[in-house]
C-alpha cells in the first residue's frame, strides 16, 4: 500500500527573488508532481500564504484533502492527501503561546500520527534567531517525548534545518559556524532521535553522502554540493516497517523547482509479517552519489512517504491507515 509524500514549496534562502512567493509561484510544479508521484500523503513547508490564500480547491480538484496552517509572507505548513481528507490534531507546538509562527501542524490519517514541521533556519549565529531556534527545538523534544509515550505510530516531517552530521554536508569545515551546523543544534537533533526516534533515511543508507538541498548558486546541484536538512523520524512502531527511502533529485532538476528535493519512505503494512522483506525498489544513482528509488506498480506498494520543500508531502495510506511546489 502507498504512504504519503512530504514535498515543500519555497525555502529559506537570502535571496527572496528565488523563493517564487511559496506555495502560489510553484503551485503548478507542485500539481504536476503529484499527478506524476500519486502520493498518498504529502507535507508542505514554506508556503509564505495567509490561510485564505491557500489553493485548497485546485489540490481538491487534483483529488487531495488538506489542512494548513497559513502567514502571509513567512513560514505556513500543509499536509495533503490523497483521497481523504486528514483530521487535524494540533496546530502549532506547545510551550509558547506568543509564537505565532506558523511552523507545525498535525494530523491524523489512516491510524497514523503525521506530524509536519519547518524549524527556524536560526542565522545569523549567535543571535536572537539562533536563540528562538533553539528554544523551538527543546519544545519539539519535549513535544515529540509525548507523543512517543502514547505508543501511536507516529511520523515527524519536514525540513528541520540541521545537517546532523559531517556525512550530511558537502563542505563541513565551510559550515561549522552556520546555524545549521552548529554543535548547538546537531547535539540537540542527537537528544531528539535518542528518545527512540528513527531518521528514515538515514537508518537504510547509513555510509552514503544523500543531499535533500542545493542552493541555486555556483552550480551548487550540478556539482552535488547539498546538505541533508530534511528528515523523516519514525516513532519505533513504525520503524520496523520501514521498507525504502531515497530522494527524488529529478524534481530539483525541474525549472523554477524548489531548491529542495522530494525525500520519501516506504512502509509495509501494518499487517505484514516481515515489513523489511518486502520488495525493494531498484536503486538507481542520479549524479553519481545521491540515491533515489522508483516506485514501480505505483499503488501497489506496501508504502510510499516523501518529503520535500514548498509543500511537502507527509506519509500513510489511507487505506491502512515532500517537492517542491
Amino acid at each position: 500500500m502507498p504512504c504519503a509524500v512530504i514535498g515543500r514549496v519555497g525555502q529559506c534562502d537570502a535571496d527572496r527573488d528565488l523563493q517564487r512567493n511559496g506555495i502560489s509561484g510553484r503551485l503548478g510544479n507542485l500539481l504536476a508532481w503529484l499527478e506524476e508521484a500519486a502520493p498518498d500523503i504529502v507535507c508542505l513547508q514554506e508556503l509564505k500564504a495567509s490561510d485564505d490564500k491557500f489553493p485548497a480547491a485546485a489540490l481538491r480538484a487534483a483529488g487531495y484533502g488538506a489542512v494548513w496552517h497559513g502567514q502571509k509572507s513567512w513560514n505556513g505548513v500543509a499536509i495533503v492527501t490523497r483521497g481523504a481528507e486528514p483530521v487535524e490534531t494540533r496546530r502549532g507546538l506547545p510551550g509558547d503561546p506568543d509564537d505565532t509562527h506558523s511552523r507545525y501542524i498535525e494530523a491524523a490519517i489512516g491510524g497514523v500520527l503525521v506530524g509536519c514541521l519547518y524549524l527556524p533556519n536560526g542565522n545569523p549565529a549567535p543571535g536572537p534567531k539562533f536563540d528562538y531556534k533553539l528554544r523551538w527545538f527543546e519544545r519539539l523534544t519535549s513535544y515529540a517525548k509525548t507523543l512517543l509515550e502514547t505508543g501511536a505510530p507516529v511520523v515527524l516531517a519536514g525540513d528541520f534545518n540541521v545537517m546532523p552530521t559531517d556525512l550530511d554536508v558537502y563542505a563541513p569545515e565551510r559550515w561549522v559556524d552556520d546555524a545549521l551546523f552548529r554543535p548547538e543544534v546537531r547535539d540537540a537533533y542527537q537528544r531528539l532521535v535518542a528518545q527512540g526516534w528513527t531518521d528514515a533515511l538515514r537508518a537504510l543508507h547509513p555510509d552514503e553522502r544523500i543531499y535533500t538541498f542545493w542552493k541555486y548558486f555556483r552550480n551548487a546541484f550540478a556539482r552535488d554540493a547539498g546538505l541533508r536538512i530534511d528528515h523523516l523520524l519514525l516513532s519505533p512502531s513504525l520503524a520496523g516497517r520501514l521498507v525504502a527511502a531515497g530522494v527524488d533529485r529529478d524534481a530539483r532538476a525541474r525549472d523554477h523547482a524548489s531548491d529542495h528535493a522530494p525525500v520519501w519512505i516506504e512502509l509495509s503494512d501494518a499487517n505484514a509479517r516481515s515489513p523489511r522483506t518486502a520488495p525493494r525498489r531498484r536503486k538507481e544513482r542520479s549524479g553519481g552519489r545521491s540515491v533515489r528509488r522508483r516506485r514501480e506498480g505505483g499503488r501497489g506498494n506496501p508504502f510510499f512517504a516523501r518529503n520535500t520543500h514548498a509543500g511537502r508531502a507527509v506519509f500513510p495510506h489511507i487505506e491502512l491507515a515532500h517537492t517542491p511546489a
